[in-house]
C-alpha cells in the first residue's frame, strides 16, 4: 500500500512523503523538500529515505534540503539518489560544498545526481571523501518509461512548465495478486507457503500439504489481480487548456492527485504570469484525468485563512472530491 503524508504547512512550503510497502519490502520517496517541511519527520525516517526527488529548485523547495543532507551525507547503508530538472545537479554541487569537510578522507559515501529532461536521464556522482570537489558525469540515458522502478513502486516523471521545466511525479505500485478466501475455503485448502509459491507464479505440480496440485488450475481458481494505489503531485506549473489537454491522459487512472493552488478562480491571468494554478484550473484537471480525489497544496500567502474555505468551495463546485490536508481547517 502507499502512505501518503504532506509535510510544511498551509500558506507555507510543502513537501510530499510517500512510503510504498509491499509487506516483503518498502520504498520511502521525499518529493521536494522546502524550509521546515522535515520538521515532524524522526531521524531514523530521513536516514530511510530512498530517493530525494524534486519538481525543480525554486527556494521554497529546495531550502530544507540542508537538515536532509545532514542526516545522509555519509550514509552507506542504502545508495544515495536525487532526481530533479536539469540543473540539479550543478544547484546542488553548490549545496554539497557549503561545508567545510575537514575529515573528508574518512568519508566513504557517493551520491548520485540525476537531471531529467522529457526525453534523458543524465547522471552525475559526487564522492564524500573528494569533499564532493568534483562532479563525475556518469553519462546520459533515454527516457523511455518510468523514472525509477522498485520492487514496491515505479515512478515517472510528467514535464510541466514552469519559468523552465519543472517535473511532476506520479508514484504507482505495481499489480497485486491477492487470494479469493472464498475460492480457497470452497476448495477445503489451507493456507501455508505453498500460497506464495503459487502468486510467485509456481508451475507444474504443486505440493499443498502433502497433497499435490496442478498449479496453473489453483491460480486460476485462487488469485485474483488488482490495480496498485497510485499517487500524483503537481506543483508549481503553468495550468491552461492545452496543458489540460496534454497532462490529463498522463494522469488517468491515478487514485489521488496532490496539485499546487496557489491563485483564486478571479487570478487566472496572474496565475499564468508567474506560470501557477488556480483552484478551480486543477479542479478541472482533475475532473478531466478522472483521478479519485483531489488535496490542494501550495497556496499562496496572499490569501488569509478566513478565504480558504471559499477556495476550496470554488474547487469542489467542479471536482466534488476535492479537499485541504488534515488539519489545514482545523486553525
Amino acid at each position: 500500500m502507499l502512505k501518503v503524508q504532506v509535510l510544511g504547512r498551509p500558506a507555507a512550503d510543502n513537501a510530499l512523503w510517500v512510503t510504498a510497502n509491499s509487506g516483503q519490502g518498502q520504498t520511502r520517496l521525499l518529493l521536494d523538500c522546502g524550509e521546515d517541511t522535515l520538521d515532524g519527520l524522526p531521524l531514523a525516517e530521513l536516514q530511510a529515505i530512498d530517493h530525494l526527488l524534486f519538481s525543480h529548485l525554486h527556494m521554497d523547495h529546495v531550502a530544507g534540503f540542508d537538515r536532509f543532507f545532514r542526516a545522509n551525507f555519509d550514509r552507506t547503508t542504502r545508495p544515495n539518489h536525487i532526481w530533479g530538472p536539469p540543473g540539479t545537479a550543478r544547484i546542488l554541487w553548490h549545496r554539497f560544498q557549503g561545508c567545510w569537510w575537514n575529515y573528508a578522507p574518512a568519508l566513504h559515501a557517493t551520491w548520485h545526481v540525476h537531471d531529467v529532461d522529457g526525453g534523458e536521464v543524465r547522471t552525475f556522482r559526487f564522492e564524500a571523501r573528494e569533499a564532493f570537489e568534483r562532479m563525475h558525469e556518469e553519462g546520459a540515458s533515454p527516457l523511455s518509461g518510468p523514472l525509477l522502478i522498485t520492487p514496491e513502486a515505479s515512478v515517472e516523471a510528467l514535464p510541466l512548465k514552469h519559468h523552465g521545466l519543472s517535473l511532476g511525479y506520479v508514484v504507482r505500485e505495481p499489480e497485486r495478486v491477492a487470494v479469493d478466501p472464498a475460492q480457497l475455503g470452497a476448495l477445503g485448502l489451507k493456507p501455508g507457503p505453498w500460497l506464495a509459491q503459487l502468486k510467485a507464479g509456481a508451475r507444474g505440480r504443486l505440493d499443498v500439504h502433502g497433497t499435490p496440485f496442478a498449479a496453473e488450475d489453483l491460480a486460476a481458481r485462487l488469485l485474483r489481480r488488482q490495480t496498485g494505489q497510485s499517487v500524483a503531485y503537481l506543483t508549481d506549473f503553468l495550468l491552461d487548456g492545452a496543458e489540460q489537454n496534454r497532462l490529463a491522459p498522463r494522469l488517468a487512472g491515478v487514485d489521488t492527485l496532490y496539485a499546487e493552488a496557489q491563485y483564486a478562480p478571479e487570478e487566472a491571468a496572474l496565475a499564468a504570469r508567474h506560470q501557477h494554478t488556480t483552484v478551480t484550473q486543477v479542479a478541472a484537471l482533475a475532473r478531466a484525468a478522472g483521478v479519485r480525489e483531489l488535496y490542494l497544496l501550495h497556496l499562496s500567502r496572499r490569501y488569509g485563512q478566513g478565504r480558504w474555505p471559499e477556495l476550496l468551495a470554488a474547487a469542489q463546485s467542479l471536482f466534488p472530491h476535492t479537499r485541504f490536508p488534515a488539519g489545514w481547517l482545523d486553525g
